[in-house]
């Protein structure tokens, strides 16, 4: 975006308004009209019509996939004399009463807060786009790029059952297996990863009645 100082105020400028296409490939930016990046050979299009119906379809499969991950065991452990499951909530109960809260509160901030904050705020972003919202553009846009970043970090409680799977494995002592909810946790992180990425973020900075015209 483009800065302009009006009357006091901060104005700025989009790259549509002043005539620009910027390649989504390799940021180059190129005259309105122009079909291919003469760097890259990528498509130039002032925006992608089709995003916003991506973004919901991976959005849902996300959610669905969600709910059998906290409703399945994550972590089966076999001993010689009982077998126990732990559900994502489950297992972090167990470890505050254990006394190792800290970890606890770790497994319950990237398994619960982390997706459930990625799911709401992807869904407020895309209902933003077409109805608008009070949250300027820069805004909405710093929201895109918080949820991005932490999308990685949503993989902790996958990595932790991956670990003990490997390392806990005494013969017929004890082992520990991942339950049927990793699956399924580890396809919600990644269908909502994949949502936040299919977001054209230029959809952004323009106006919702002008975003209902080129979606239709």
């Amino acid at each position: 975006m483009v800065g302009m100082e009006i009357t006091g105020n901060a104005r700025y400028v989009t790259a549509r308004e002043a005539g620009l296409v910027a390649c989504q490939r390799c940021a180059r930016v190129w005259p309105m009209g122009t079909a291919e990046c003469g760097r890259c050979g990528g498509r130039l299009r002032s925006r992608d019509t089709g995003s916003l119906s991506r973004v919901w379809a991976l959005w849902i499969a996300g959610v669905i996939c969600y709910i059998p991950a906290n409703l399945y065991p994550m972590l089966v452990t076999n001993t010689l004399l009982s077998t126990s499951q732990s559900t994502i909530v489950g297992g972090a109960v167990d470890l505050i009463h254990h006394g190792a809260i800290g970890v606890a509160l770790i497994i319950l901030v990237a398994s619960v807060l982390i997706p459930m904050g990625k799911f709401l705020a992807i869904a407020y972003l895309a209902i933003a786009v077409r109805r608008g919202s009070n949250l300027s553009a820069n805004r909405r846009h710093h929201m895109y790029e918080v949820v991005e970043f932490i999308g990685r970090w949503s993989m902790i409680d996958v990595f932790v059952v991956a670990i003990l799977s490997s390392l806990v494995q005494l013969s017929v002592v004890a082992s520990i297996q991942p339950g049927p909810a990793a699956m399924t946790f580890a396809l919600s992180v990644i269908f909502t990863m994949l949502s936040a990425q299919s977001f054209d973020t230029r959809l952004f900075w323009d106006l919702p009645s002008q975003t209902k015209d080129r979606q239709a």
